[in-house]
């Protein structure tokens, strides 16, 4: 049995004699108690574990194909994509890696940005998530009242509404005790939990003060094809729209600032901020919208501060890492304590994206579940918050934003690819985007 995250908001749930496969949908059908779940999924070598992937991406065939490397006996019998020619190359491309694993006909291959209700309604048990972040609540919404399983890649929303809608979401799979695991990977990494556990057992006095980087140098951009729609230009190069990424500091920077949040072990109250667009596709917008650096101070309630720095510039200093600063002494959460209690990881560093998934599937075939959903919905608005706070160049606070932040993607359960997208270029060609000193993060982004 693999050791668990040591963080409080990762617990098991064990489950009592019930078969896996009809699970939850059937104790709902039943009006029975939804604390009434599954036995081991694998107990007797034959008990199958059916997963629908949404999004076939390089994140979302890298979550198949790593829970292929699981102990679980598990099949794709489903999956969905806003591109039909990405779901077919998906399912083609899996099934060569391991066709024993492949159990998708044609017709359980979708496709369109409604799709997802598809896949989410097959015979699975497992959902994985792995669409543009914009789309993300609904999806997981919609699976969530399904009484799917699911497994969601960071980060989970790109605005407050998202976030709101994410974590009522959360409170219903609680309900329903459904495993909810988040692509934020590190915290099933041996060598960060166990620095974080030494962390929080004092090894360096109470933290006052973390930095964490994501600065490299760059990410990809597809250029527009003949006869795509506007919607389809931007959903299939959803990296740079603030409506689909959320930008940089949601889409990378997440996984350092759940770092620092995990540390510290709570959330920012409020942060500010800087950044802007400068060299990133030619500094014009007409290519892309979102920033290429940022840098935020973040400010706990005890007044502790972390410090980060989001950043896409070739040719400059790069760094994806995070430090935390204490009374007595500092860290690397990755695995270094220096001080009077000194300390390095000397075990085994495991593979992060493939230990979440033997760690999820070995949960399910014991009939366990765990939920991280709440930290994944917080921490992903850490980076919200940071966001708006460098679009605006002012303090934002958190109670504040997630009350009333703005809404990045008005009626999106009624997109298709025949939708205006809620950004359009202007006369000159160019995208909009936020301008520090006049942006505000409430009300309507034009």
């Amino acid at each position: 049995m693999k050791k668990k995250p040591s963080d409080a908001s990762f617990k098991i749930q064990t489950r009592s004699r019930r078969t896996f496969i009809k699970q939850t949908g059937a104790a709902v059908a039943a009006g029975s108690a939804l604390s009434s779940l599954a036995p081991p999924v694998h107990a007797d070598g034959d008990d199958v574990i059916r997963v629908a992937l949404i999004g076939c991406g390089g994140r979302g065939k890298g979550a198949v194909a790593q829970i292929f490397n699981t102990k679980g006996n598990t099949r794709l019998v489903a999956v969905a994509d806003a591109f039909e020619a990405k779901a077919n190359e998906a399912v083609r491309g899996l099934r060569a890696a391991d066709e024993t694993k492949v159990e998708v006909p044609q017709e359980q291959i979708f496709s369109g940005l409604d799709s997802y209700k598809n896949a989410i309604d097959s015979e699975c048990d497992l959902v994985i998530i792995a669409t543009p972040p914009g789309f993300k609540p609904q999806q997981f919404e919609y699976a969530v009242k399904k009484n799917k399983h699911i497994f969601m890649e960071k980060p989970v929303a790109v605005d407050a509404p998202g976030i709101r809608r994410c974590l009522a979401a959360v409170e219903e799979s609680k309900k329903k005790n459904l495993m909810v695991a988040i692509g934020l990977q590190r915290r099933h990494e041996p060598q960060y939990m166990e620095t974080v556990k030494r962390i929080h057992d004092g090894a360096i006095g109470d933290v006052i003060l973390q930095r964490v980087y994501w600065n490299g140098g760059g990410i990809w951009y597809r250029d527009h094809q003949p006869n795509q729609t506007e919607m389809e230009f931007q959903v299939n190069n959803w990296y740079h729209f603030i409506w689909t990424s959320g930008d940089q500091i949601c889409e990378q920077h997440i996984h350092n600032l759940d770092v620092g949040c995990w540390v510290k072990g709570a959330f920012p109250v409020e942060a500010n901020g800087m950044g802007g667009y400068q060299m990133r596709e030619g500094g014009n917008r007409t290519r892309s919208q979102i920033f290429d650096h940022t840098a935020c101070e973040y400010t706990f309630a005890d007044g502790t501060k972390m410090y980060s720095q989001g950043r896409h510039l070739a040719g400059a200093w790069n760094i994806v890492h995070e430090f935390a600063h204490g009374t007595k002494g500092t860290a690397e959460p990755s695995g270094r304590i220096e001080g009077p209690n000194q300390w390095a990881f000397t075990g085994k560093q495991l593979n992060g994206h493939q230990q979440e998934q033997h760690d999820l599937i070995e949960a399910l075939m014991r009939g366990e579940t765990y939920n991280e959903g709440e930290y994944g919905a917080k921490s992903t608005f850490t980076a919200i918050l940071g966001r708006e706070a460098c679009y605006s160049a002012n303090i934002v606070k958190w109670d504040e934003l997630l009350e009333k932040g703005k809404d990045y993607c008005p009626g999106i359960d009624d997109y298709s690819t025949e939708t205006t997208p809620p950004v359009i270029r202007d006369e000159q060609g160019r995208y909009p985007g936020p301008t520090p000193g006049s942006y505000s993060p409430y009300g309507t982004f034009t």
